[in-house]
């Protein structure tokens, strides 16, 4: 249930798209305490970005999962943050994170929910 969406203005070469998208799904599993095989991680770069009225490398961030926590949150941020600035060269500072707590009974999975 668990879900993270990246999207950045800057090219993922697509030998590192596999690398990222595992180490995403397992950090994400990691923090939320998650079975990875409800993991789903969606990557898209080279998208027309502006942040700030820059276009310098730049990300923007959809994290979900049911009973996410603000704790949970903080932590992810800053490890979400570090994953870009080392496999895609994009600052803290240029990256927006938006998580969402979704109560289960609102999160659909095998033609039933959660809750």
């Amino acid at each position: 249930m668990p879900l993270i969406k990246l999207r950045t203005n800057v090219s993922i070469a697509e030998e590192n798209t596999t690398e990222l998208l595992h180490e995403f799904s397992q950090l994400l599993a990691s923090e939320t305490g998650k079975p990875e095989r409800y993991i789903m991680v969606e990557l898209e770069g080279e998208r027309s970005m502006l942040f700030g009225g820059s276009s310098e490398p730049l990300a923007y961030v959809e994290c979900k999962s049911i009973g996410l926590s603000t704790a949970q949150a903080k932590s992810l941020s800053q490890s979400i943050s570090q994953v870009l600035k080392t496999q895609l060269k994009i600052s803290a500072d240029r990256v927006y994170i938006e998580f969402s707590n979704c109560p289960a009974e609102f999160w659909g999975w095998n033609g039933s929910t959660f809750g």
